[in-house]
């Protein structure tokens, strides 16, 4: 089981039956990202409960709504991503919807241990009920959930990032090739190893142990990365670094260790305020602008979502979406014959 750094969660800690649900995920061997953003929901609700001195075991919806106003009217620095964009407050739609999911997952392992006297989740999902549109209905849950696209920049934004990248060592801007070519995420990234790169096929494995969701694949790397990649082994090689980890620390402290996530959280938020794009520009960023770049290209969906590393095919429609390659195409073709009503507007009347 993976260690779980209790002083994060300090509510959760302190609660015998919260640690052991959260002791029971570890022990699942979930990720250990998801681990924390279980830890720290779980630890936002014990807050709110202690907080505003109402239960925790026998919560009822009525709990959960004043949770739900409680995170809309929070003070939140990130102004984009604000509840309601012309208050300057509330936490992000993704990030209840993120937490609120944690509760209900909470709450779910109490009903099954018989903790919770009352056997339904006060946390409701939004149930199927038959009715008369198409497949039924499905009623709305407790907290509205927003669709929102992922930002991806413009060509012009994109030439301020690789612009302000410029300034960056050389291992940091090969991880920036690498993460838009290969459309890495950030742990893939940096778990990347030598023995992951086919140098004569300018490939990289993604191990299944590596990626998120337990899914391997092979992605490719450019010539300019090619370019970058020969040039930093080489520089392993004058610090007597063979093999291993591919992406290593720079940093006087903890020389030639492998790089973590978090120093490359790092690198990017210093690339994004350098670009004038800070909260925009995230270690996601280059794998949604690679993504969309390929479903421009017109690849099937199907590749696309193999490239991605994708199980379910609804993920990989973010993409076309974001592309305009349907909706342009779609357009286009219907605008055809209206638009050559329009070419009267290329003569010019002479009075």
């Amino acid at each position: 089981m993976q260690s779980i750094r209790w002083e994060f969660y300090p509510q959760v800690a302190e609660h015998p039956h919260a640690r052991a649900w959260l002791e029971i995920q570890a022990m699942l061997g979930l990720a250990k990202n998801t681990i924390h953003a279980y830890g720290r929901g779980a630890n936002d609700y014990l807050a709110f409960c202690q907080r505003t001195a109402r239960p925790f075991i026998e919560a009822t919806k009525a709990d959960i709504v004043a949770y739900i106003d409680d995170m809309t009217h929070r003070s939140n620095p990130k102004g984009e991503n604000v509840r309601y964009l012309h208050s300057g407050v509330g936490l992000s739609n993704a990030t209840m919807m993120q937490r609120l999911t944690v509760v209900r997952l909470l709450y779910d392992y109490f009903i099954d241990e018989r903790i919770r006297l009352d056997q339904r989740n006060p946390v409701s999902k939004g149930k199927f009920t038959p009715g008369r549109a198409f497949a039924g209905k499905r009623e709305r849950g407790i907290l509205r959930h927003y669709e929102q696209l992922p930002w991806i920049p413009g060509d012009d934004e994109w030439d301020r990032i690789l612009d302000a990248a410029l300034h960056e060592p050389l291992r940091n801007r090969l991880m920036l090739l690498f993460a838009y070519d290969g459309a890495l995420r950030r742990s893939e990234l940096v778990a990347l190893q030598v023995r992951d790169l086919s140098f004569p096929h300018q490939q990289i494995t993604v191990r299944p142990e590596i990626a998120k969701n337990g899914r391997g694949r092979v992605v490719m790397y450019g010539d300019v990365a090619g370019d970058l990649l020969q040039s930093y082994l080489e520089e392993r090689a004058d610090e007597d670094i063979a093999g291993g980890l591919l992406f290593r620390s720079q940093s006087d402290r903890n020389r030639a260790q492998g790089m973590t996530a978090d120093t490359w959280d790092k690198v990017v938020t210093r690339i994004a305020k350098r670009a004038g794009l800070h909260h925009r520009f995230t270690t996601h960023t280059p794998r949604h602008l690679r993504l969309t770049d390929l479903a421009r290209t017109g690849i099937d969906i199907h590749a696309i979502a193999q490239y991605a590393g994708h199980r379910n095919l609804e993920t990989t429609k973010i993409y076309i979406k974001l592309s305009g390659r349907e909706t342009a195409e779609r357009v286009r073709f219907c605008m055809q014959d209206l638009d050559r009503r329009l070419e009267r507007l290329r003569k010019e009347v002479v009075e």
